[in-house]
């Protein structure tokens, strides 16, 4: 497995003049190195597995190659992208939708649960080479004949770990099946497991091996804290923290969504501007909150985890966690939205009683993150606890 801890100039990457338009569009010089390690291979059409943390720009290292290998006068399905949330899902069509700019005549579809599938039935009758897809609304669509994909070239699984933990095991290889014409198949992934080893010795060939190491360079530079409060004093905290740093753009995570519906109650009586999305709100609500969030017109966003991955925003200020996670990756992404893009980050979790204590301790050795505990001082500022 090659290891990549650099970037290169994305004009050395032999690109099209319409791709380095579009990312100079963006005032991106410099290709992160899962993009560097990716890009080639996957433009010479090789499988790739590639093992690259959270946030390292893994949709541009697959979505570049695609949209070039995209022949516009070809209307069958010529690449096929998976994704384990409909957030993911509609963000990495947002991107690849950037990425084919000005690529005259390259059509992309999002296809996920909780939409009308009418209304995706007549985007997919204007004929689009490239499926971005949940595995479920994609195995519902090929069921009822409403698209075909048995001609793509390449196919993607995004966030392969959790797509596999998440059970679609079976629908990712029953598409795959079905799509054995496939020239290349990518495989991205924050974490390797048994699963994804799995597909990739049945599906892959010779596959190139990418890793990017989370070294000090890719690695989230994200202060860390713990806060030991009564239960019924989370959104007040949160509130205080706030006023005291200023952070305006900040996520809040939960366990249930009872919980996220509450805190984000109680966040609006504080008076922050707080919206919260989870699995009961209607997926056209969900977006309008997650669009309010994106363009910096909602000061707190409050969410289960199933957000955790599916929404990618460069600058939020701080993340709390209003419940400690039962799975230590969960901690690592819900942390992961801070201290991006070369920032530092912050993160805050809310101590309610003696299992969360003990889970925040567990997180914090087997994660190896040093989590400090603070307090509110009697100048009410924030402190340091000290050790006894």
């Amino acid at each position: 497995m090659e290891e990549f801890t650099q970037g290169v100039r994305f004009e050395s990457l032999n690109l099209s003049p319409e791709i380095l338009r579009a990312i100079a569009q963006r005032n991106i010089e410099w290709s992160t190195p899962v993009q560097a390690g990716c890009i080639p291979p996957m433009m010479d059409w090789k499988d790739v597995t590639a093992k690259a943390p959270t946030g390292t720009g893994k949709t541009f290292a697959y979505g570049i190659p695609i949209v070039e290998h995209i022949d516009p006068a070809d209307e069958n399905v010529q690449a096929v992208i998976l994704a384990p949330t409909r957030e993911l899902a509609i963000q990495i069509t947002d991107e690849l939708r950037l990425l084919a700019t000005f690529k005259a005549g390259v059509r992309c579809v999002c296809l996920y649960g909780g939409q009308p599938i009418g209304r995706q039935i007549d985007t997919l009758k204007k004929r689009p080479q490239i499926v971005v897809a949940t595995p479920g609304r994609l195995a519902d669509h090929m069921k009822r004949r409403t698209v075909r994909v048995e001609t793509a070239q390449t196919v993607v699984l995004d966030e392969a770990d959790r797509m596999l933990d998440m059970g679609f095991i079976h629908d990712v290889t029953r598409l795959l099946d079905k799509m054995n014409k496939r020239r290349n198949l990518g495989l991205f992934s924050a974490t390797i497991s048994r699963e994804v080893m799995d597909i990739a010795w049945v599906y892959q060939r010779d596959a190139v091996e990418i890793t990017v190491r989370e070294d000090e360079q890719n690695k989230p530079d994200i202060k860390q804290f713990r806060m030991e409060v009564a239960q019924n004093e989370k959104a007040s905290t949160i509130a205080r923290i706030l006023e005291e740093t200023g952070f305006d753009r900040c996520m809040a995570f939960c366990n249930t969504k009872g919980s996220t519906e509450r805190i984000t109650k109680f966040l609006q009586m504080e008076g922050v501007e707080a919206e919260c999305i989870h699995g009961d709100i209607p997926q056209k609500r969900r977006e309008q909150v997650m669009d309010r969030f994106r363009q910096g017109k909602l000061r707190v966003f409050v969410s289960t985890d199933v957000a955790a991955r599916g929404i990618d925003v460069d600058d939020v200020d701080i993340v709390f966690n209003c419940d400690v996670p039962d799975e230590n990756q969960d901690y690592v992404h819900r942390i992961g939205r801070t201290g991006r893009a070369r920032r530092q980050g912050v993160a805050v979790s809310l101590i309610a009683d003696y299992p969360a204590k003990l889970r925040i301790e567990d997180i914090a050795q087997k994660t190896r993150n040093e989590i400090i505990p603070v307090k509110f001082g009697e100048d009410g500022k924030l402190s340091v606890v000290e050790s006894k």
